[in-house]
């Protein structure tokens, strides 16, 4: 077999989201990344953090109502220094930093914002799109390929009421999504055509986009499948948890026999891509923090190993929190102190081995 450097066009990143910025509001809190945690991350080995941005986070406009098509174009440059601020911490440790629109305008797979527009469908929706994406294009016109990339859009795909967490997505069609990738990559490009790009799946990041293939782009996959494994009793995703099926890796959970023939079915089309020259790279993956331990690493080892024979890399969501390897709030977890935190090391191992 070919050495798995020579197989993918991406790099093989290794990493991290970070959500310091993944809620609307600066009013919301999130813990803030410390220094140390980019020190750890570059002593195990790790080269990459994500950063999901809501756009409203980093703007200037009465919070109390709904925003208005003309408030999305009011920036807050000291907002957008934090996110300079924490760009430029990552960079100090050389890590790749991705910033990523997880809530663009007219458009997030989460609820809890009232969008004024639809991206997909929308001329107006679509000019502030390019606005923001332009914008941090110029911030950051002189720095490397090798040390930022612009990950265009969060889990695209159609959802008949975006206020709806519950309601049904379906796939977004692909001449829609393609038309649209295509003006930000110009309007990123206009500024520095060296600029790296990266566009996320269909089907909220699960499914490969043939549309996109012939464009200059990375196409970013997601580390989730099954969801029944990954999002066990995850609470933005069912509404009733009771009735679930117990998880289990390998095994029968419900009608489905779960094992790694199914990952490796479900995962065909990204490694036939990677294999035809089309970089890849899974965005987020993992695992929330009620399905149990075992199950979780048994389910998550096929997964990564899946990715490192493909050369594909990955960024677990998140580094501490709920799906991360600090701090989780895993019941059924021996953790182990680490300056004051609680570290899940046998995960740690995992994401290091592969």
């Amino acid at each position: 077999m070919a050495n798995v450097s020579d197989i993918n066009t991406a790099p093989r990143w290794k990493g991290f989201n970070l959500l310091d910025f993944f809620l609307p509001s600066p009013d919301d809190p999130r813990p803030a990344t410390k220094e140390e945690y980019f020190k750890w991350m570059s002593d195990w080995g790790f080269d990459f953090v994500r950063i999901p941005m809501a756009y409203p986070y980093y703007l200037d406009y009465d919070r109390s109502t709904d925003i208005h098509p003309e408030q999305v174009y009011q920036l807050d440059e000291a907002a957008i220094e934090t996110i300079d601020e924490l760009v430029a911490m990552a960079h100090k440790y050389d890590m790749h930093v991705s910033l990523n629109l997880h809530r663009a305008p007219g458009y997030c797979i989460n609820a809890g914002f009232n969008e004024p527009y639809n991206l997909w469908f929308d001329d107006e929706a679509q000019r502030a799109f390019l606005f923001h994406w332009e914008m941090w294009a110029k911030r950051y016109k002189n720095v490397s390929r090798e040390n930022i990339s612009f990950d265009l859009i969060n889990e695209p795909a159609m959802r008949e009421d975006m206020n709806d967490q519950h309601a049904p997505i379906t796939s977004l069609p692909g001449e829609i999504y393609r038309n649209v990738t295509r003006k930000a990559i110009k309007a990123i490009h206009s500024v520095n055509p060296d600029h790296l790009v990266i566009a996320g799946g269909n089907d909220a990041g699960a499914t490969l986009v043939p549309e996109l293939l012939d464009l200059e782009v990375i196409q970013s996959c997601r580390g989730y499948f099954p969801h029944e494994i990954s999002h066990y009793k995850a609470w933005w995703v069912y509404k009733e948890m009771e009735g679930l099926p117990d998880p289990k890796w390998p095994g029968q959970v419900g009608d489905a026999h779960f094992s790694r023939e199914m990952l490796e079915s479900f995962y065909a089309p990204w490694i036939e891509a990677v294999k035809n020259g089309t970089g890849v790279h899974c965005g987020e993956c993992g695992c929330y923090k009620k399905t149990p331990h075992d199950v979780f690493l048994a389910w998550f080892e096929d997964v990564l190993d899946i990715f490192a024979t493909h050369g594909i890399g990955f960024a677990l969501w998140e580094f501490s929190g709920e799906f991360g390897i600090l701090d989780s709030g895993r019941e059924d977890v021996e953790y182990e102190d680490w300056y004051g935190h609680k570290l899940d090391r046998k995960l740690l191992d995992l994401l290091i081995r592969k």
